[in-house]
C-alpha cells in the first residue's frame, strides 16, 4: 500500500515536468528590411517595448550582417541594449542549397566577425532557410566549422510561416488596401498557435513528453505589433517563455539526424521522421495560398464591412 502511494507521488511529481510547454523565441534576418507600416528604428522600438510590457526579458535576434548600414547598425544596438542575444544567420542569407561549402564557411565566417562588436552576442548560429546541408560534405563541413568556433546549432522546434503574412500586409498597404490590424492580429495568433501545438503534439508523440521548444520568428512589423498578443495567448494556454540557453539544454539539443536533408522541417520534423513519420512534418499553416485566402477573407474583406 504505501510503495502504491509512493509511486502516485512520484507519478504526480513527473508528470507536469514531462508535459510542460516551455518555448524560447528567435527572429530571424535581423536587421530585415522596414520601409512599410514602420521604419527600422520605430519597429525595433515597438517591439523592444512590447517584449518589456509581456515581461519577456530577453529573446534571440539572429543577424544576417550585411544590411549592417547606418540604421540597421542603429537597430541592432537597440536589442542589444536592450538585453536580448545577437546570433549568427550569415552575411548575405545565402541559400544552402545553391552555394557551395567553402563560400557558405566564408559567410558565417564573415558575419561572426562584424557580430562581435555587440555586447550581447552570443555564438549560436541559425542556418539561413534552416537548410543545413543537401549532401554528407556541405552537412559535416559545417557541423565542424560550428564545432571549432565553439557554436551551438540554433535549431527550431516551431516552425511556421510568419514572413509571408508580413508579406501579404507589406503589399497590402503598398496598394493602399484598407487592413483590419485587429482582425490581423487574430489572424496571426491563430496561425502560429496553430502550428505551435502541432508541433508541440509531434514531439509529444515520437519523444513521449514535451521537450524545451526554440519558436521560429521574424524580425517583422507584425512581430513587433501582435508579439504581445501572442504571447498573452501562449501563457493562457500553459506555456512559460523561457530563455535560449535553457532552452538549448533539452537533450534533443545533441540529436543529429544521420542522412542530409535538401529541406528541413526544424529539430521536431527530423526527429519524427527518424522515427518513420514521411508524411505531415510540415503543419497546413506553412502554405502561401492558405494565408494568402485566410488573408483576403478576414483581413481585407471585413475591413470593408
Amino acid at each position: 500500500m504505501r510503495l502504491s502511494i509512493l509511486l502516485l507521488i512520484i507519478c504526480l511529481i513527473i508528470s507536469p515536468a514531462l508535459n510542460a510547454k516551455q518555448l524560447a523565441i528567435t527572429f530571424d534576418d535581423a536587421p530585415r528590411k522596414a520601409d512599410g507600416y514602420f521604419d527600422g528604428p520605430t519597429r525595433a522600438k515597438t517591439l523592444i517595448e512590447n517584449l518589456e510590457k509581456h515581461n519577456i526579458s530577453q529573446v534571440v535576434f539572429f543577424s544576417t550582417t550585411q544590411f549592417l548600414d547606418q540604421e540597421g547598425l542603429e537597430r541592432m544596438r537597440l536589442y542589444d541594449k536592450a538585453g536580448h542575444i545577437i546570433g549568427n544567420h550569415t552575411h548575405s542569407h545565402p541559400n544552402f542549397l545553391e552555394t557551395e561549402l567553402s563560400t557558405y564557411q566564408d559567410e558565417f565566417l564573415q558575419a561572426h566577425q562584424l557580430l562581435q562588436q555587440f555586447d550581447n552576442f552570443k555564438r549560436y548560429f541559425r542556418f539561413p532557410y534552416l537548410r543545413e546541408g543537401e549532401t554528407v560534405e556541405k552537412r559535416n563541413g559545417m557541423r565542424n566549422l560550428l564545432k571549432e568556433n565553439k557554436y551551438q546549432n540554433a535549431y527550431i522546434t516551431l516552425n511556421n510561416y510568419d514572413w509571408y503574412i508580413e508579406e501579404l500586409f507589406q503589399k497590402a498597404l503598398k496598394e493602399d488596401k484598407p487592413v483590419n490590424l485587429q482582425k490581423l492580429a487574430e489572424m496571426y495568433v491563430d496561425v502560429l498557435m496553430k502550428s505551435i501545438n502541432y508541433y508541440d503534439q509531434m514531439a509529444i508523440k515520437h519523444l513521449g513528453r514535451s521537450p524545451k521548444h526554440i519558436l521560429l520568428l521574424h524580425e517583422t512589423d507584425i512581430s513587433a505589433l501582435f508579439i504581445g498578443d501572442l504571447v498573452q495567448h501562449l501563457r493562457q494556454e500553459g506555456w512559460e517563455i523561457i530563455s535560449i540557453e535553457n532552452a538549448y539544454e533539452d537533450p534533443i539539443a545533441e540529436y543529429q539526424l544521420l542522412q542530409p536533408l535538401k529541406y528541413n522541417p526544424g529539430r521536431v520534423g527530423e526527429i519524427a521522421l527518424s522515427k518513420g513519420q514521411k508524411k505531415g512534418l510540415w503543419h497546413y499553416t506553412l502554405d502561401e495560398p492558405y494565408l494568402e485566402k485566410r488573408f483576403q477573407q478576414e483581413v481585407l474583406l471585413l475591413s470593408k464591412q
